[in-house]
């Protein structure tokens, strides 16, 4: 992966400008539309192939959390052939009743990948749960990090965090 292209590509489909309310309750005057960028396929390809370099020998599985980590999870899993999970935001109520799709068994250990880190909730959430599950998240990673607290707040809950871009490489100065 090229990391000037992948920004370049990142920024072109999905940059926004405006007045907009994020997931965590903050205010932006841009937003980074990930369904814009993951929904077109070369950015998917570069997604999941930078998603791959981070699988390591005893990663035995991909995680995304719903619905923007379906995709990016699924990417990796084809670029890295190992087998990926959906975590759900909320125990479905239906069925099996589970808080993840596909297979988490004790002693896996996962890649997690998130598509934009702002305070880190949602991807937190997804770990903890990874976690009382009996796997272990060798390490969070995200597309872009907003560099707003989600580091911090990854990293004080004791997970390893990476991201593939920042809001600097993208040259979003807000």
């Amino acid at each position: 992966m090229k990391k000037v292209e992948l920004a370049r590509r990142v920024k072109e489909t999905a940059y926004l400008e405006g007045e907009f309310t994020l997931r965590s309750g903050r205010k932006s005057n841009y937003y980074l539309d990930k369904y814009l960028f993951e929904t077109e396929p070369d950015v998917l390809k570069m997604l999941g192939d930078a998603f791959a370099d981070f699988v390591q020998s005893t990663t035995t599985r991909i995680a995304g959390a719903e619905l923007g980590g379906v995709a990016l999870a699924a990417a990796a899993s084809l670029a890295a052939n190992k087998p990926f999970v959906i975590m759900r935001n909320a125990k479905k109520d239906y069925g099996t009743s589970k808080l993840y799709e596909g297979r988490i068994e004790k002693g896996d250990s996962i890649l997690l990948v998130e598509d934009i880190a702002t305070t880190g909730g949602q991807v937190l959430e997804a770990a903890k749960a990874i976690k009382e599950l009996g796997a272990t998240v060798e390490q969070i990673v995200c597309v872009i990090d907003r560099q707003e607290g989600a580091r911090e707040n990854i990293e004080s809950a004791g997970f390893v965090f990476e991201s593939l871009l920042t809001k600097q490489d993208l040259g979003i100065k807000s």
